[in-house]
């Protein structure tokens, strides 16, 4: 066992000469490690950072070793996924608005994020047929998605299964897998050593990640809509930098990633169960810390080295883009570029290349993407009027975030829009 907590404190000489020395530890078993408890609750940030998308998995389960476990113990659980991203989203025929992007197509169209101040995009997104009609066994068993029968409850077809998966093996899953062999070593040289606080610290504290995997599982549950064929669902996204992403696609992909909630199907349903296995975890923390501070000092050395291991392959994967946790291989993006570029010199240009993509002005009153003056409302009714003239041809797509489709857009003539708003700015001040 570790020896006592007794301080020694060094008293400095006269005038700090020498009768003042620095103390080391003249021996190993000196060294006082019992604050290795505080190293199991430490890196709260980097575990809460990916805690939802790792519950979609059912490596989730896995006894392992885990910093700050408290994370997973939340008094209410979540009921959705928190959006991610300040934006406007406007539907361009259905007139829905959204003033944030869901979390799913936050990542999803995580490059957007990147694009500069008044840059216009145009991105097709459609369901990929070649995905599979059943449940594989790597779903079922690593990805945690339902089997057939429930999959009908989730998803448009009666066969398909549900769009949005966690990766099998991203970095989530190595992180987990580090965590159980972590565990397993430490199991295994308090065995070796014949430590029994030892012992008891590995086996409550990897419990307890199996106690939080089972009160967090949980799958996604997209919505549904009565069978027929979907009608269009482009979509207008409009960032605070004032640039655009127009999204093509029909009203099912729309649904799904912009305008219906992304509700959470928790395994453990109800809010009792779940709050009796949340003090339960509290209660086997704790206990799991105190053994951990009776442990011999050769195994708080192993486990402080096993907590920094851990702590830093968790703040790695919380560090890196999250679209590597998820597999969206059910979807297809391919980008349609402009013809005369993505980059434009003012919002005005900018506005109307968007409006040219959907060929439409609705969508700019519904997101209030344009000032309501009279200025504005007769500009508005000359850009619909010139969208009207865009044609889709073939082209090669500038600088593409997506897959080149081989599509662009454009009109006979490139209209002026800047000058066009100033020539009624202007006539509109010499009436005034």
């Amino acid at each position: 066992m570790s020896g006592g907590n007794n301080a020694t404190i060094s008293m400095p000489g006269p005038g700090w000469g020498p009768g003042w020395a620095m103390l080391w530890p003249d021996a190993f078993d000196n060294f006082q490690l019992d604050i290795v408890g505080l190293l199991a609750i430490l890196g709260e940030g980097s575990v809460a950072a990916n805690a939802q998308v790792a519950a979609l998995s059912n490596l989730s389960f896995l006894p392992r070793l885990m910093p700050a476990p408290q994370a997973l113990l939340w008094p209410i659980r979540k009921v959705t996924l928190e959006p991610t991203t300040k934006a406007t989203v406007t539907a361009v025929e259905a007139g829905n608005n959204k003033d944030h992007i869901h979390h799913v197509a936050s990542v999803l169209l995580s490059k957007a994020e990147e694009m500069p101040k008044h840059m216009v995009r145009c991105v097709k997104i459609s369901k990929d047929n070649r995905m599979p009609t059943t449940t594989s066994r790597s779903d079922r068993f690593l990805r945690g998605q339902p089997g057939k029968a429930k999959a009908r409850a989730q998803t448009q077809s009666p066969l398909a299964t549900p769009s949005v998966k966690v990766k099998a093996f991203g970095p989530l899953a190595m992180v987990t897998l580090l965590g159980c062999l972590l565990s397993i070593t430490l199991f295994t040289l308090s065995i070796v050593f014949g430590d029994g606080m030892s012992t008891i610290a590995s086996i409550l504290l990897s419990l307890l990640t199996t106690l939080t995997g089972i009160g967090n599982s949980w799958t996604l549950k997209l919505p549904t809509r009565s069978a027929g064929s979907a009608p269009p669902g482009d979509t207008v996204i409009r960032y605070p930098n004032g640039s655009f992403l127009v999204i093509k696609c029909d009203e099912d992909v729309a649904r799904e990633l912009f305008f219906a909630p992304e509700e959470i199907d928790y395994m453990v349903t109800s809010t009792a169960a779940y709050r009796l296995i949340s003090l339960s975890g509290t209660l086997i923390l704790m206990l799991g810390v105190i053994a951990l501070a009776n442990a011999r000092l050769e195994l708080q050395f192993a486990w402080a080295g096993a907590y920094v291991i851990i702590n830093a392959a968790y703040w790695v994967g919380a560090a890196v883009p999250p679209r590597l946790h998820w597999d969206f291989s059910c979807y297809a993006l391919e980008e349609q570029g402009v013809a005369s570029g993505s980059a434009n010199p003012n919002f005005t240009q900018a506005l109307w290349r968007a409006i040219m993509l959907t060929q439409s002005t609705d969508w700019v009153t519904n997101g209030k993407a344009a000032p309501r003056t009279k200025v504005w409302d007769a500009w508005l009714l000359k850009a619909e009027e010139q969208s009207q003239f865009a044609k889709e041809q073939p082209g090669i797509v500038q600088d593409p975030y997506w897959k080149d489709n081989g599509k662009v857009w454009a009109t006979k003539d490139e209209w002026d829009a800047k000058g066009a708003w100033d020539t009624l700015n202007r006539d509109r001040n010499n009436i005034a």
